[in-house]
């Protein structure tokens, strides 16, 4: 049954309306997010507790260029949220479709590129990565190989994700998510545990579950949203490609930035040793389970600031702001609280390794505070992309990296200290958080002496 322009109404933005929405919004957003990253604890659990350890080391260090490949198109995701949240609360119907057509144009050519590549690409990636044997690298071109055939599918994904979104329709996006990833885990026990395949099982699950979940996003758009009439020609319109592709740019800078930094800290701890590696790995899922429910909240800020940015409704962005903070630390507790009281119970469903799970245990209570900060970085990111204010983020996501990140992490690698690798994550979350914030006051500052005068 087609479904109304737009589900909210921006004329109400600022009514008490808004934190009803935020938290229907991040209700959504929450329960589809947590099914992303449970698949990949489920392949980090079957991993861990095959016989060898290195079949769920060389799953990590793949994934790092998987990170690199995927992530880099990231923007067709958050820039396609903020341009149509923007059109929806300006009531433009044929734009909110356009930026939808052409983020899946960019998708699908992008997608068939990186097929066509995917030889170089492995033997570049895994000759730039540090392996700490050669069969954790067997075991990651084997994760590698069957994982890069849902490339076209992971790249259109994102410009669907990001159109649902702009739109606040967060049921869409939690059908999409919710089935590729049972999809994910179901085949993830057929191919690592039934057929024996290992790493290979995990990312031939991963590359299929991508499927299904194009196969949902276009059954939703065809079944739920009118249909739209468009030329070749609105879609390349060059005015909006331009602005497309600005925001782009600056996102794909910043998400390199942000994927460096976890590279980095992937590929550091491989050369401190195999065990360090995969207790890393451990630590890093956990984390990316918290940042994923956070990301729920970040994603609704995402998409109001962009409606109440579109329909002129500004002066509720602080009030959501708020919100959105207080919801995305309070999302990080229940993390401190197992972290700090129940530790071992915690990290040994992920693996029986002992050498790893006794390395997690000793660097684990760093998880406290990076998340802590982390959660205010994210849902900063969420408000920033929904203004279309990528430059903000791109030049704190340079400077946390550069200046915070690295300095701390390159002084760890030298004195052999996986405590001081965690350090410096911990303060590249913090140069994220701050540079956000100050950003923030500087745009608010003008715009709150313009209401006044």
């Amino acid at each position: 049954m087609p479904v109304p322009e737009s589900t909210a109404d921006p004329d109400s933005a600022a009514a008490p309306g808004l934190g009803l929405r935020f938290a229907r919004l991040s209700g959504y957003n929450i329960l589809s997010n947590v099914t992303v990253p449970l698949a990949a604890l489920v392949d980090t659990a079957l991993l861990g507790h095959l016989p060898e350890i290195h079949f769920l080391a060389g799953v990590a260090l793949a994934s790092v260029l998987f990170e690199y490949v995927y992530w880099t198109f990231g923007f067709l995701r958050m820039g396609t949220t903020g341009i149509t949240a923007q059109a929806v609360g300006r009531r433009n119907r044929s734009e909110t479709y356009l930026t939808l057509y052409r983020s899946l144009a960019i998708a699908i050519g992008f997608g068939l590129l990186l097929l066509a590549l995917r030889r170089p690409l492995a033997d570049a990636g895994f000759a730039l990565l540090a392996s700490p044997s050669a069969a954790v690298e067997a075991a990651g071109r084997e994760y590698f190989a069957a994982r890069v055939w849902g490339a076209p599918a992971v790249l259109a994904n994102f410009a669907f994700l990001g159109w649902f979104l702009g739109r606040e329709d967060g049921r869409g996006v939690l059908v999409m998510t919710v089935t590729a990833n049972l999809v994910n885990i179901g085949l993830d026990y057929l191919f690592i545990v039934r057929f024996g395949w290992a790493a290979a099982g995990a990312g031939a699950a991963t590359a299929a579950s991508q499927y299904a979940m194009l196969t949902i996003a276009v059954t939703l758009f065809f079944g739920r949203y009118r249909a739209f009439r468009w030329r070749w020609r609105e879609v390349g319109d060059p005015q909006r490609l331009r602005r497309l592709l600005s925001l782009n740019r600056d996102i794909l800078i910043r998400t390199v930035a942000l994927i460096t930094t976890f590279a980095l800290f992937t590929n550091f701890s491989a050369v401190l040793g195999t065990a360090t590696l995969a207790a890393n790995a451990i630590l890093g899922r956990i984390q990316m389970l918290a940042a994923f429910l956070i990301d729920g909240c970040a994603f609704a800020t995402e998409s109001l600031a962009g409606v109440l940015w579109g329909s002129g409704r500004r002066s509720a962005l602080e009030r959501l702001r708020r919100v959105a903070l207080t919801s995305g630390v309070a999302l990080t507790v229940p993390f401190s609280i197992a972290i700090a009281f129940a530790p071992r119970g915690l990290l040994s469903l992920f693996t029986s390794h002992g050498p790893s799970l006794e390395e997690a245990l000793r660097v684990g209570w760093w998880l406290i505070p990076v998340l802590s900060v982390g959660s205010v970085a994210y849902i900063y990111d969420g408000l920033f992309l929904g203004l279309t204010a990528g430059r903000a983020l791109r030049n704190t996501m340079l400077a946390s990296t550069v200046l915070g990140f690295l300095p701390l992490a390159l002084l760890a690698l030298h004195l052999g200290r996986n405590h001081l690798l965690w350090a410096a994550m911990l303060v590249y979350m913090i140069g994220r958080a701050a540079g956000l914030e100050v950003a923030y006051r500087a745009r608010r500052g003008p715009a709150a002496g313009a209401r006044a005068a």
